[in-house]
């Protein structure tokens, strides 16, 4: 089951508050502080879709919130939320890295404010940050994203899946370009997404892949098979296969963004051809976010005052995904899953909710670790994959296939790139910024209590107003 995490608020004062409701078996949970603001308490639950009833209990007083929805039942006047199930679909971006792009809920509540006062951003700040920004990335190229040294991996179309995705998790990346011999080109990327519905189609009762199969099984038969399975249909009943996204290390900072965001890509690969007929192309870098992200925090770096909303911190700021507040009917929930919750659960949720990680938490809603859709490619090594059964094994089980050096009791809180909700943007920028971080889990201090995501991509649609 998909629990909701709603964040009920308190904002009317006293010392000891509770929460209490039909989600908690009306037993009192503590709420606490808001950092800076005494008077403001807050808790977060998970909840089940349906109908809720709850109540405060106020220094020993049963209270509930004149401002939310409230009825009269036989505890009493109690206020009520209903949560919907969440909206499901698979759209053509569904290789994107963007958490704020979860779940759809419909809370019935009236219209609210955020009781917590923070530093607002004012429309000149945000124009000044965004317009600077925008001149640096038009004004400089990919090709200053090339490292001084380093490989890039491309694979053979004729490769056998199996072999490929060996590789990946042997080569320790998450996708790489695809070469076509024939065509004399690149042609596509082989992804962790791509394991993860080969992974779900050997799981199928009436798939028509079989284990064996997967041996000889070409990448170029995968990605036609593909194109049927996500049913990219043409008029004339053909199965349609998606363009390679590419870019030159001519073109701006800006334009790799924007196809990275418009696309729904983590990488774009730069490729340039010696040649005017695009004949004899060198792959020369994988750009991505984190890449782009690095060269804005070097250019800036000591110059922070030209971007003001640099100073603010992230909770002032309309970025990332965070956990609803009741009241807040227009906000996204975010999706986290137990550790005893199914493999199949949290690949499901990987594709449908079309984000890239899920956060891992235990009863009190407190982070344990992070399952990414690269963490797939741990089934490749020793062939795990096939004999596994994707219903039957939990994500704690599945994440001790991995290599980690510092696991604890099957988890690892290195992985769990944090901030906290007072951080300001400079500083979140700067640890998103780093290889291999993706996205930041929003906790709360101390408890490690999730409070929202904010990703690169979040980060790039704020800072470039898409």
């Amino acid at each position: 089951m998909v629990l909701i995490p709603t964040r009920f608020v308190w904002p009317y004062g006293g010392r000891v508050v509770y929460i209490s409701g039909s989600f908690t078996g009306w037993t009192q949970w503590p709420m606490t502080p808001v950092e800076g603001c005494p008077t403001v308490f807050q808790t977060i639950c998970s909840l089940p879709p349906g109908y809720h009833q709850f109540k405060f209990v106020v220094d020993g007083e049963w209270r509930h919130d004149e401002h939310q929805p409230f009825i009269s039942s036989n505890l009493g006047i109690v206020n009520t939320i209903l949560l919907t199930s969440p909206q499901m679909q698979i759209g053509p971006g569904s290789g994107m890295d963007v958490d704020n792009e979860a779940f759809q809920r419909v809370v019935r509540v009236s219209d609210g404010t955020s009781p917590e006062t923070v530093p607002g951003i004012s429309d000149a700040d945000l124009g000044i940050s965004r317009q600077r920004v925008a001149v640096f990335l038009s004004t400089h190229l990919a090709y200053e994203l090339l490292p001084e040294s380093g490989k890039v991996i491309a694979l053979d179309v004729e490769l056998p899946v199996k072999q490929a995705f060996h590789i990946l998790h042997e080569q320790e990346i998450s996708m790489a370009p695809l070469w076509d011999f024939s065509k004399g080109k690149f042609v596509g990327v082989l992804s962790a997404l791509d394991f993860i519905l080969i992974m779900r189609e050997l799981g199928s009762h009436g798939s028509n892949l079989t284990e064996e199969e997967l041996e000889t099984h070409t990448i170029s038969a995968w990605k036609d098979a593909k194109s049927y399975l996500n049913s990219q249909i043409n008029g004339q009943g053909e199965a349609v296969s998606r363009q390679l996204v590419q870019a030159g290390p001519d073109d701006s900072l800006k334009e790799v963004a924007s196809k990275i965001l418009q696309y729904g890509v983590s990488t774009v690969p730069i490729i340039h051809s010696p040649s005017a007929d695009a004949s004899n192309p060198h792959l020369l870098h994988l750009a991505s976010l984190s890449g782009i992200l690095k060269c804005i925090c070097r250019f800036f770096r000591h110059s922070p005052s030209s971007l003001p909303v640099l100073q603010l911190p992230i909770c002032a700021i309309p970025v990332g995904t965070w956990v609803p507040i009741i009241g807040e009917p227009n906000r996204r929930p975010l999706a986290m899953l137990r550790p005893s919750a199914s493999l199949n659960a949290a690949l499901n949720l990987l594709i449908q909710a079309q984000v890239s990680s899920v956060p891992i938490v235990d009863d009190n809603d407190s982070l344990l670790d992070v399952y990414s859709r690269s963490d797939i490619t741990t089934l490749a090594k020793d062939k795990i994959y096939t004999h596994i059964n994707l219903e039957e094994i939990t994500i704690h089980q599945a994440l001790q296939y991995r290599d980690d050096p510092f696991s604890t009791n099957g988890y690892n809180n290195q992985r769990c790139h944090m901030c906290l909700r007072s951080d300001p943007l400079h500083k979140v920028l700067e640890r998103l910024s780093q290889p291999g971080v993706r996205r930041l889990v929003i906790v709360e201090a101390g408890s490690k209590r999730i409070e929202g995501i904010v990703s690169l991509s979040d980060v790039f649609r704020f800072l470039l107003g898409s």
